[in-house]
Parts: C-alpha cells; structure tokens; sequence
C-alpha cells in the first residue's frame, strides 16, 4: 500500500533519510557530456568576471600584464570621488522611473486591447512586434532624425502644424531622456506585448462568459478579471525592465555622448568613457564591479519574484 507524499515526507523528516538519494556514479556519464560547457561557459564568463575583480584592484596595463601594479582600493576611492559618479546614478535611477511612468503600461494596454478584439488579432500582434526585429542602432539613428531641431525634423514639422514651436529634443536637458525612453518603448513593448497576450491565454475563457452573462461591460472585464490575473506577469516583467534601464548605454553613446552636460551620464557609458576612451581599465573595472553588484541585487529580487510558491 503506498503512502500518501506528505506521510511519506514527515517519515522520512523523522528517520533523517532524504526522500531521494543521488547515485553519483550514474551521474557520471551525464556531467562527462556537460563538462565541455561548464568548462567553455568558466572561461567566457566566470573568467572575465573573476579577472575583472582583479583589475578593479589594479593599475593596469594592457600592453604588459607583468607591469600592472597592486593599488588596493585606490580605484573605489577615485570612482566614488568621480565628479561623475553622482550624476550617472542618479540618471540611471531617473531613466528607470521614468520608464514605469512612460513605458511600462504601454504594452499592458495594447495587449489587452488585441485580446479584447474579434477579429484581425494575428495582423496586430505582427504590425506591433515588428519594431522589435529592427536592429537598434538602426531604429535610433531613424528617431535621431525624427528629433533633429533642423527643418525637415518630422516631429518637430508636426508640433510646429499644432501651433506649437520647435524644440530640440536631444539638446534639451528636460526632454532628453523622455525623448530616449520613447525610443526604447517603441523598440521593445512589442515582445513584452506578445509575452503578455501569451500570458491571457491561459486565462479561462468561462470567467468571461460569467461576466458578460452577468451584465459586466468590457471595462469591468478588463478590470476585474484581466488586470488582477496579469499582476504577477507585470511584477515580473517590471523587474526585468528596470535590469535593462540601469544598463542604458547605446542609446546615450549614438545620440547624445552623455549629454547634454551630463544628463544622459549613465554607469555604463561612463564604464566605457573611462576604459576604452581614456584608457583607465582599472577604474572601468571598478565601474563594472559596482554594476555587478547593482545588477546582482536586482537579479535576487527578480529570482524572488519568479519562484513558484511552495505548497
């Protein structure tokens, strides 16, 4: 007679037998065959990681390993010292609110307006992805030329056909980085659409069928039985957006090479300024130690946020 799973757990809590014991030499034939992985992801990963730590502690010289000296924390010093260290964080910050504000809602929206529709659904799903597979650097240097402040700027044309008057969207501290971020809305709420229509798909269809049975308008759907089942999707996708802002960098570097003044400065371009511009690898890595760290909190959250509860 078999016993029940959670009998058979309290058992095994009470005798200190694990439920399943591993048979190492079973094993082995199978970590043989991912051992040329592990061994090519150490070297192009951990590797770079461990060695940029290392650099971080250093004076480095690339041209001869055997001359880089031992500074200790002399590159923390200078990064927290950095004039720029304050601006590119704090920009990395304002960039990440202000990406909840402007885009984060966006393809929410759109996907539940495509789910709500009869007909056509397929052609939208594909007229609204297709942002998405256009190279980057391609679509920002097509919306470099949307915001030029010269005549011919398309939407600077439009403003000026509303009554209102020109502008420079990039040259502006105030709508620089809403200009930016409209940019990267319009690159990327195509796949996070597609991602949250995969998510209603799995919503029953019978929880629709009892509300319209029950007199509730297509607003009252949405609101009561859309929004709260995509909750966890959009905590989800909140966190992975906000990894993704915090490491803006080709957006600054193509359209306003951190400005204007410094409010386009982010961690990462500022990484790449101080290693592959001015040379200095040993403070870029220490840039990218902090990063890692930054990077490596968000990523426990995310973690957190994504793990099935335990029943």
């Amino acid at each position: 007679m078999n016993l029940p799973l959670s009998k058979t757990r309290s058992a095994a809590a009470q005798t200190g037998r694990p439920l399943h014991r591993i048979r190492w030499q079973e094993q082995i034939v199978a970590y043989l065959f991912l051992l040329p992985a592990l061994l090519a992801f150490a070297v192009f990963a951990w590797w770079p990681i461990l060695n940029s730590v290392l650099m971080s502690f250093q004076q480095v010289d690339l041209m001869d390993a055997s001359a880089s000296t031992w500074v200790g924390l002399r590159n923390f010093e200078r990064m927290f010292s950095d004039p720029t260290f304050v601006a590119s964080w704090r920009n990395s910050f304002e960039f990440a609110a202000l990406s909840v504000v402007i885009g984060f809602f966006v393809p929410v929206i759109v996907a539940v307006l495509v789910n709500e529709m009869r007909v056509a659904k397929s052609f939208f799903r594909v007229v609204y992805f297709l942002p998405s597979v256009i190279p980057p650097l391609i679509g920002i240097l097509v919306w470099q030329l949307i915001y030029t402040p010269q005549p011919g700027g398309l939407l600077n044309q439009l403003v000026i056909g509303l009554g209102g008057v020109r502008h420079g969207w990039l040259q502006d501290a105030a709508l620089v980085k809403p200009s930016i971020l409209v940019i990267m809305t319009w690159g990327g709420f195509g796949a996070t659409m597609l991602i949250y229509l995969a998510a209603l798909q799995d919503l029953p269809v019978e929880l629709y069928e009892a509300a319209e049975i029950d007199g509730a308008r297509p607003w009252d759907r949405i609101r009561y039985i859309t929004m709260p089942y995509l909750r966890p999707t959009m905590l989800v996708l909140l966190i992975v957006q906000v990894l993704g802002i915090v490491q803006i960098f080709m957006e600054p570097l193509v359209l306003t090479e951190g400005g204007p003044g410094q409010a386009t400065m982010t961690p990462v371009f500022t990484l790449y300024r101080k290693g592959f511009l001015n040379g200095d690898y040993g403070l870029a890595a220490a840039w990218s130690v902090l990063l890692m760290i930054v990077l490596g909190g968000l990523s426990i959250v995310y973690l957190r946020a994504t793990r099935a509860p335990q029943n």
